[in-house]
């Protein structure tokens, strides 16, 4: 039986993973995380064959709780879930060390078909993703400004965009407001922007944050 840790702050996300999951034969749901921290801790004091990994936690990044994970446990097998479309973190979460990346709107059989081609030792890699990749390796693809950023000046993007403050962000990425005001300044230095206002606005144009 595979034993899976589903990470996810909403309950009924676990749920409906769990539910998926325990219609086939060999998978089982054994772990539920609402947290990053506690996805940490659970991994490490229980073995998990695979984790499904949301990548916006509310106490820690997803692409930061990947990494500690790898720290850890260097041959875990992790797919990342996000509402995000694979042009957000797709890529991103790759190179972290994630065997996967799917968006939660994918059907059941996506989900089912993606743990099995992980389990089975690939990494799993949806068509749109394939093509990002390969339009990178021979330099056909033109990059978008957020696509310049560091994992950190993204994320800064991404949580000044929506509505945090300096503060809140750097207890969010456990980093000092100092820190985070640097990465903040590197980020709108490499995108051209003069001020917040214009990083959000590109933010929402380009669908970075969900607006209500």
């Amino acid at each position: 039986m595979t034993r899976i840790l589903v990470v996810d702050d909403h309950a009924l996300i676990r749920k409906g993973l769990k539910l998926i999951l325990d219609e086939t034969l060999d998978l089982q749901v054994t772990g539920e995380a609402e947290s990053g921290v506690q996805a940490i801790s659970m991994a490490r004091e229980q073995r998990y064959d695979l984790i499904l990994l949301d990548i916006s936690l509310p106490d820690k990044h997803g692409i930061d709780v990947l990494k500690q994970l790898k720290l850890d446990h260097p041959d875990i097998r992790v797919i990342m879930l996000s509402m995000h479309p694979e042009d957000h973190y797709g890529v991103r979460s790759l190179k972290a060390g994630a065997l996967g990346y799917l968006n939660k709107q994918s059907a059941p059989d996506q989900l089912v078909d993606a743990i099995r081609q992980v389990l089975s030792g690939q990494k799993y890699i949806s068509k749109s993703m394939a093509e990002q990749l390969l339009n990178s390796l021979i330099g056909e693809s033109r990059e978008l400004l957020h696509q310049t950023l560091s994992n950190r000046e993204y994320q800064t993007l991404c949580l000044i965009s929506s509505g945090r403050t300096l503060s809140e962000i750097a207890d969010s990425m456990t980093l000092s407001p100092k820190t985070v005001s640097v990465y903040r300044t590197r980020m709108l230095e490499k995108m051209g922007f003069k001020n917040n206002a214009e990083a959000i606005h590109y933010a929402i144009t380009h669908h970075l944050v969900e607006t209500s």
